[in-house]
Parts: C-alpha cells; structure tokens; sequence
C-alpha cells in the first residue's frame, strides 16, 4: 500500500517547493521504479507499483496538454490531479447504475467464485447483499469527488490561490486514497459477517465469497483517486 501514497506525496511535496512540474513528476516516477524494483526482488506482487506508475503517467499526460495550451506550473499541477477525479466520478455513476438496474456489480465477483456469472441473481437477498456491498465501493468515490472536485475548480478558476489548491488536492488525495478504501473493505466483511442469505441452486455460501474478496482494495495509487 505504501506504493500508492509515496508517489503522490513526493509529487505533491517537490511541486510545492520548486514549481517546477517536470522536476516532480520525474522524482515520483524514479521512486515508483525504486519501489518496483524491491517488489521484483522480494518476489511480491508489483500490482501496486504499476498502478502508481500508470497513474503518474496519465497525470503527466494532462499536465503535458495543460502547458501546451500555454498553462502556467500551477495550471499543469492542478491538471496532474484532474484524471483521478474524473475516474472516480466514471466510477461513482456506472457503479451507481449497476444498482439502480439491479444488478450490482460485486454480484460478478459472487458469479466468478461459484463458476455461473448470473446465478447469484436469482435469490433477492443476494441481490440485496451484493448491493450494500457494491455501496461500500461507491461511497469512497463519491466522497472524494464531492471533496476534490471544488478544491480543483476553485484553483483553476481563481477563486483559491493556486498553491493551496494544490496542496489541499494532494493531502486529499493521500488521505482519501488508501484509508478510505481500507475502510471501505472492513465494512465489506463486517456486513458479509452479518449477513447470510439462503443458498440457491449453484451459489455458495457468503463465508466462502468473502475469502475470496481481495485482502487489498483496487488499487488508488498514484493514478484515480
């Protein structure tokens, strides 16, 4: 988990001190590649590592148009943290939608364990139980946007000093990253604890789906968040 905030807060730190964006994004990006480089050699997973690398990268992307349109080092900063918040508002509705029509995405995981994707979909009360689930993912996202999105407008339309702006949207980013997803997970097996729905043709018990959920959540990195 460490590989996800690393990046961004040296991003964050380096920006702030020398407003020099290329100078930041390159120190993240070498301590990414550092982190990358312990994993191989630990023989862990680099899962973390490479989702940092993929979120630097797309940030950079955006920074890199921002200054071709003649942006200034503050304009590129607060473009760096624009690709999170639109990833996690894509995420928010079509997460939001799956529950809406019905069919929660977590449902899925459920199909991927018991080896039928949509025969969870038969019992109401796993329907029930895979939306509250799908909740607990949707709600971190929603939060950040509602938090991030004003810190990001009111920057780039100067209605904040720049500075500030891109202070407070890196401390979001650390604070809301990882903890909030942590979070999120430990109210997902508190409520599979809870919860026990009957057993229908070709769908386990929920003690054996939340085995399998993931002991990390989706990796926020230095990339969405």
């Amino acid at each position: 988990m460490v590989e996800a905030a690393i990046p961004t807060l040296t991003f964050t730190v380096l920006f702030l001190a020398t407003h020099i964006l290329l100078v930041a994004v390159l120190v993240s990006i070498a301590c990414s590649a550092i982190l990358l480089v312990a994993r191989l050699v630990q023989r862990s997973t680099p899962q973390f590592v490479l989702n940092s690398l993929l979120g630097i990268g797309i940030g950079a992307l955006f920074a890199w148009r921002a200054a071709r349109g003649g942006g200034n080092a503050n304009d590129q900063a607060l473009a760096y943290f624009l690709p999170g918040i639109l990833y996690n508002t894509g995420y928010s509705i079509v997460m939001s939608a799956s529950i809406a029509v019905r069919w929660p995405l977590l449902g899925f995981l459920v199909g991927s364990v018991t080896g039928d994707p949509t025969a969870w979909h038969q019992d109401k009360a796993t329907v029930r139980l895979c939306s509250r689930l799908t909740w607990f993912l949707v709600v971190p996202c929603i939060i950040r946007v509602l938090v991030q999105a004003p810190m990001y407008l009111a920057g780039r339309n100067g209605w904040w000093n720049a500075d500030s702006a891109v202070r407070a949207l890196g401390i979001s980013k650390i604070v809301m990253g990882w903890p909030l997803q942590i979070a999120a997970l430990a109210g997902m097996l508190w409520l599979l604890t809870r919860n026990r729905t009957p057993q229908s043709p070709g769908i386990e018990p929920f003690e054996t789906v939340a085995a399998h959920l993931p002991q990390d959540p989706p990796a926020e990195s230095g990339g969405p968040a």
